[in-house]
């Protein structure tokens, strides 16, 4: 049987890597004495593969592995097992077994939304600057038909336009998407919806280096908190308020049935 599982990777784990996360994981499931899969042949390993790995110093409430398994528990007692036997800053949020043939997670990312919001250095060096400046910068953004920066690859810096690639851009003061937070802060928060995945993959930080370079500032990560709220795959077409036929986007997670 193949799990989806959706976790979370908060506070100070921010500073650990994607290798770091996934021995993690795979420790916790023999603490957890879960009935994992392995492959065969002279090293066995445990089936079990990540999506859209996290760069380091964001966090995330929406994060996935699938794995296999032999023979599972209740959804609720695999879920107790899992989060009993790490720490209070990775939590296992949900799990759902996968149908037959199911993209594997990796394969099925399409976009990813992010909630960015000031640190406390943040504050002190450009907290009078966030409402006006930001918010005027990225109301210009989510007009303009194409926004070129340059992309830097293992072998190359090329112009690209990034705008195919920004799904919905807002800076927010009242409000917040995805119930993954339950109020924010004062100076308010940007909200992204971004491509993501195997193919074609934006990161928030290359949005936040734009909106610098357009402000005639140097952009600089410790200003900003950068955190995931969800990771989606496609779910068909759905018709916007325009007319045009738009993708629909699903978390990762409803892909399976928490029914086990």
């Amino acid at each position: 049987m193949k799990v989806r599982v959706k976790y979370s990777k908060t506070g100070p784990l921010k500073f650990i890597s994607h290798l770091d996360v996934m021995r993690f994981f795979q420790k916790s499931i023999r603490r957890a004495g879960l009935d994992i899969a392995y492959t065969t042949g002279l090293s066995p390993h445990q089936v079990i593969s990540f999506a859209a790995p996290m760069p380091l110093m964001l966090t995330s409430v929406a994060e996935y592995f699938d794995a296999e398994f032999v023979s599972l528990p209740s959804h609720d007692e695999f879920v107790r097992r899992l989060n009993a036997a790490g720490p209070e800053h990775m939590k296992v949020l949900d799990a759902a077994v996968l149908p037959e043939k199911t993209l594997n997670s990796m394969a099925a990312v399409t976009a990813s939304s992010y909630q960015v919001t000031l640190t406390e250095k943040g504050e002190a060096e450009i907290g009078e600057s966030w409402r006006t400046l930001f918010s005027s910068v990225i109301g210009e953004m989510a007009q303009d038909a194409e926004i070129i920066v340059i992309k830097k690859t293992k072998t190359k810096e090329e112009p690209t336009d990034i705008r195919p690639m920004i799904h919905r851009l807002e800076f927010c003061t009242d409000k917040t998407y995805e119930g993954a937070c339950s109020s924010l802060p004062e100076s308010g928060s940007i909200y992204l919806l971004l491509a993501a995945g195997s193919k074609v993959n934006l990161r928030p930080e290359q949005i936040l280096s734009e909106i610098c370079r357009r402000l005639g500032q140097e952009y600089n990560r410790f200003h900003y908190d950068i955190l995931r709220l969800e990771t989606y795959m496609d779910d068909g077409q759905e018709s916007g308020e325009d007319g045009i036929m738009k993708t629909k986007y699903a978390p990762l997670i409803e892909a399976g049935s928490r029914d086990f």
